[in-house]
């Protein structure tokens, strides 16, 4: 018998943000949670250190918007490095309802599937060729 233990609260008000992106789910990442829709995963939530957050995936197209409205990068510290990704951290007041967070969910969704398109036309590297020593 399988049990699913409920979702914490905050990720399920997340799920209930994000609904207009499109059917959301959320699944266990790296101590924090990928959420995605139609396999695009365009928001974690993770703590940096202050605290649960909602975060929104962005890329050059979207990054203006995100930084007009003040939203953090998302920076963490690897080998005593920081590290960017490319994610910002939602805006305050859309984490107060889902009509307030759509422009914002779209906004991500949209920067995820950008980024997977990028990733299907990129070249993959060829493997390198073996030669026979005899």
């Amino acid at each position: 018998m399988t049990t699913t233990r409920p979702l914490p609260e905050f990720v399920s008000h997340c799920l209930d943000l994000l609904a207009s992106a499109g059917p959301c789910m959320a699944k266990r990442m790296f101590g924090g949670w990928g959420i995605s829709t139609g396999g695009l995963t365009f928001a974690i939530i993770a703590d940096l250190g202050d605290g649960e957050r909602l975060w929104l995936k962005a890329d050059a197209t979207t990054l203006p918007t995100f930084e007009a409205a003040g939203c953090l990068p998302f920076v963490y510290t690897a080998k005593g490095k920081p590290m960017t990704l490319s994610y910002r951290a939602a805006p305050d007041d859309a984490m107060e309802s889902s009509g307030l967070m759509r422009p914002w969910a779209h906004l991500a969704l949209d920067a995820a599937v950008r980024a997977q398109a990028a990733k299907a036309r990129a070249p993959r590297a060829k493997p390198a060729k073996q030669t026979n020593k005899k």
